[in-house]
């Protein structure tokens, strides 16, 4: 029932291993939090970038963003 969507920005980014030429990506999210900003909501997401046939993600970043009615 969002009308707007606002881009906050990032928090927390970490990249824990380098991505070798060729290699193929995958990237998920994860909702990690929901809580009441100035007239609407504002969602954490974790999103996690990782490496085909790697033990370490590429990159794990929790973006922030807005919604209102």
């Amino acid at each position: 029932g969002a009308s707007m969507g606002v881009n906050v920005g990032l928090d927390k980014v970490r990249f824990p291993a380098p991505v070798p030429t060729g290699s193929r990506l995958r990237g998920a999210g994860k909702i990690v939090a929901v809580e009441e900003a100035k007239g609407g909501v504002q969602v954490t997401v974790r999103v996690t970038v990782e490496i085909d046939g790697s033990d370490k993600p590429a990159c794990v970043a929790d973006t922030v963003s807005r919604f209102f009615p």
